[in-house]
Parts: C-alpha cells; sequence; structure tokens
C-alpha cells in the first residue's frame, strides 16, 4: 500500500511573496484548509513544508508555505508534486479505497480464478470506471457499481468482481 498519496502540483507563482498556485490533484480542494504540511517532491529530494495560508483562485489552491517569502525562493519548484502522508490523508467511508491502493490488485473472478490485474481507475461522472488487463492481454473496462465490484481487498491484494454480459 501507498505511504503517501499526490494532492496536487505547483503550477506557478503567485505573487512576489512566495505564494504559489497549485493544481489539486485530489478529490476536494477544499481538503487543503485542514492539512498543516505536505511533502514537497523535487525528483531528487524532498522536503516537507508547513502551510501557512490556503486561498482559492479559479480552479486553483493559493499556498503559503513558513519560511518561503519571496518569488524567487518558490519558483525553483515550479512542477514539483505535493504529497501527504497516509496519517495526513482523508478518512475514508465504508466502501472506500485510495486509487493509489487499487492500481496493482488481482481481478479475480467469481471462483477466484484470476482474469487480470487492475491497471488504471478512470473518473466518470456516474462511477468509477477499472480498465483491467486480462491474463490474454486484451483490456477489459468494468464499471465500479455493487453489481460488478463484489470484494475488495487491499491487504491480501485482490479484488473480486462479477462480469455483466456484454462487457467482454
Amino acid at each position: 500500500m501507498e505511504k503517501r498519496f499526490q494532492v496536487g502540483i505547483l503550477s506557478s507563482t503567485h505573487g512576489i511573496r512566495g505564494e504559489v498556485k497549485v493544481f489539486p490533484t485530489t478529490d476536494d480542494a477544499r481538503r487543503f484548509r485542514q492539512l498543516k504540511e505536505v511533502i514537497l517532491d523535487t525528483g531528487s529530494q524532498e522536503r516537507v513544508l508547513q502551510i501557512e495560508r490556503v486561498k482559492f483562485f479559479k480552479q486553483f489552491v493559493i499556498l503559503k508555505f513558513q519560511g518561503i517569502d519571496s518569488i524567487n525562493e518558490i519558483e525553483a519548484y515550479r512542477g514539483c508534486s505535493l504529497f501527504v502522508t497516509r496519517q495526513n490523508a482523508v478518512e475514508l467511508k465504508k466502501d472506500e479505497y485510495f486509487i493509489a491502493d487499487l492500481i496493482g490488485l488481482d481481478v479475480l473472478d467469481e471462483a477466484g480464478k484470476k482474469i487480470g490485474v487492475l491497471e488504471e481507475v478512470m473518473r466518470t461522472g456516474a462511477n468509477d470506471v477499472y480498465q483491467i488487463r486480462m491474463t490474454d492481454q486484451r483490456e477489459l473496462l468494468l464499471p465500479a457499481i455493487r453489481q460488478c465490484v463484489l470484494d475488495v481487498d487491499v491487504q491480501a491484494g485482490f479484488m473480486k468482481v462479477h462480469i455483466l454480459d456484454g462487457l467482454l
């Protein structure tokens, strides 16, 4: 299971006092109000940043970090990702899972036979759709609905599904 989750990408600076526009990669951008810190991943190193202030502008979250007080200090991090630890992640309800934990799960049919691996979760308006690479290399798009997803066990690394007629 993932130990951290991406919540945003630093898009551009905002003003000259060290604020930055963040494109949120989380379901609910308002969650930034509750965050105290994030992990900045530059690709070569990670740095824990304390959040000083949060504002919202269009589809962006504007963050001000403690100790970063000028445009020059934050400019170098443009395009870098922000992460939170599992402990700082949002609380999940029953039968909810982090997408990062689902990717790579073995997909089993009702009899328990492996039919493939979950490669991607596509977000749609009505429900998510699971992209499954089947053992014969075909692709299966399975709606994430109760009629299709029978059981998910992230700890054991599998998902049991029922494939509705016409999906194959």
